[in-house]
């Protein structure tokens, strides 16, 4: 396995605009494995996957719970690892730079930030504020030996602010403020990225949500990264619903078909574990 450092140069090398790199998130230690045996080059985590695993809803997970969890899928692989961080655990700025160092300290090739307060009555951080915020996490992202690529997220698109102008002057603020790849989920609209990727100077992930462009089109307007999110682990309870209510209403046993043809992907993926 790579050391800390080469895994963050690896993930960094990455982002090539027209390039994208497909980065699924993994929600536990067995999902990480098979995409790595499934050849992605990097994977991240996901907070609604993970929270999943634990019963529980998004934004319902510790810092130390989320960075353990991050620990852990981090020594599961050989591919570099991006952490959800979240809002950064914190509303200050030290707080936020906490999180990033104990990301670093985990293992982590990077991490991400976002501008949402967890509050609905006032979801998005102040501009000033969230610019200090990112500034204070690039410090810790970049600051030492042992460094990480830093996500800045925009919020404003999951969030009931459907205002592109403000979106591109966060991402833009948060780019000064030393962030490694900008980021504004909710942003499906093949012109809208466009115009986003060429307002800005970094690598853009865009999250594939329903109705997002195929892959080759957002490598066209120039995406350097393309995230799933929550969308894999939604995706694999729902297979596991699904077998479930054909136990229940029907007494019959077809999804052991599924399970036949992924049983050697998934073997395979743990050979040797």
């Amino acid at each position: 396995m790579d050391d800390h450092g080469t895994l963050a140069e690896r993930f960094s090398a990455l982002h090539r605009p027209g390039e994208p790199l497909l980065q699924p998130n993994a929600w536990d230690l067995g999902s990480a494995r098979i995409l790595e045996a499934m050849g992605f080059e990097a994977i991240a985590t996901t907070s609604s996957g993970f929270a999943a695993t634990l019963g529980r809803n998004d934004y319902r997970v510790s810092r130390d719970e989320a960075i353990e969890h991050a620990r852990g899928l981090a020594g599961a692989v050989g591919i570099p690892v991006s952490a959800d961080t979240e809002n950064g655990f914190a509303d200050d700025p030290e707080g936020v730079a906490t999180t990033v160092r104990l990301a670093v300290a985990a293992g982590l090739a990077g991490c991400s930030v976002e501008d949402h307060t967890g509050h609905d009555d006032d979801p998005i951080y102040d501009l000033g504020q969230a610019a200090e915020r990112i500034a204070a996490a690039a410090d810790a992202a970049h600051t030492g030996t042992d460094r990480l690529v830093l996500t800045a997220r925009a919020e404003n698109h999951l969030h009931g602010r459907d205002d592109l102008a403000d979106t591109i002057a966060r991402l833009q603020a948060y780019q000064a403020a030393g962030a490694d790849v900008l980021f504004a989920p909710g942003v499906i609209d093949l012109d809208q990225i466009r115009v986003l990727v060429s307002e800005l100077d970094r690598p853009v992930n865009v999250l594939a949500l329903p109705g997002c462009p195929r892959v080759e089109m957002l490598g066209e307007v120039g995406v350097a990264r393309i995230s799933v999110g929550g969308a894999f682990a939604y995706a694999a309870l729902g297979g596991l619903i699904d077998a479930a209510t054909e136990l229940r209403d029907s007494g019959t046993f077809g999804y052991w078909t599924q399970v036949g043809v992924a049983r050697p992907t998934i073997s395979g993926a743990f050979d040797g574990r």
